[in-house]
């Protein structure tokens, strides 16, 4: 019951990432999100639009940053770490 449970956190974190980005960039059909499952760690790995990567980044990295603030927020019912890598 409990692995359950942490597969369907895993993918509603996912959907609220692709949720995020997608209202952020220009292409949204270009947003893909990687999910590797560590033991300890999940790691999100983001490819956008290399057009979108400024938008996603932010200015002074206020964006990234922020979504990586509301993974982690989100993530701690699941007790693993959450990580958002973005990738060119």
């Amino acid at each position: 019951m409990e692995e359950e449970t942490t597969e369907q956190n895993e993918f509603v974190l996912k959907e609220f990432l692709d949720f995020l980005i997608k209202a952020i960039v220009d292409h949204p059909d270009d947003v893909k999100i990687t999910e590797v499952d560590g033991e300890k760690t999940v790691i999100y790995e983001l490819r956008v639009n290399q057009q979108d990567m400024g938008k996603v980044i932010g200015k002074r990295v206020q964006n990234a940053r922020a979504l990586r603030k509301l993974l982690s927020a989100t993530s701690g019912k699941r007790h693993k770490r959450s990580v958002l890598e973005i990738l060119e």
